[in-house]
């Protein structure tokens, strides 16, 4: 499971004394068992749900570096940048532009949909076909682009 390897690779980066990984694993696991404890009772993730909470924890470590950047603190810039390549090791491999436009493509023809009205009707198609791998931003820009 994804939650086991994060904790093995938290136990590596201490006895390594690698600060910003072991700084990002904590961030990370800490993200994980607040969602796990969230809601009505406690319960175990799942990998696809783990996925779900570090790509939200990357999203947030890139917008922080924008910001830092605008606000010309260039150092804790970094740090955020370093901190989103350790969790971008544990996330799915993004998908190319192409291959979101071919499922974006697929889920059209899939769902019948035709002009912008049916924007719903395919996100609910594609979503689970990229799940982990694109923003939804990004899925919702393409879907629009091909539809208009």
């Amino acid at each position: 499971m994804l939650k086991e390897k994060l904790e093995a690779d938290l136990t590596a980066a201490l006895k390594a004394h690698d600060e910003v990984r072991k700084r990002t694993l904590r961030m990370a696991l800490a993200a994980v068992t607040n969602e796990e404890k969230s809601g009505k009772s406690v319960r175990e993730l799942t990998d696809d749900e783990i996925v779900k909470v570090l790509m939200r924890e990357a999203k947030k470590r890139r917008e922080a570096a924008e910001a830092f950047d605008q606000g010309g603190r260039a150092e804790q810039a970094a740090a955020e940048r370093e901190e989103g390549l350790v969790l971008d090791a544990y996330l799915p491999k993004p998908l190319s532009d192409d291959e979101l436009a071919d499922l974006v493509r697929a889920a059209i023809a899939e769902s019948g949909a035709e002009g912008p009205r049916a924007m719903g009707a395919v996100m609910k198609v594609v979503n689970p076909k990229v799940a982990g791998r694109a923003e939804g931003g990004r899925v919702a820009a393409e879907v629009k682009r091909q539809l208009a």
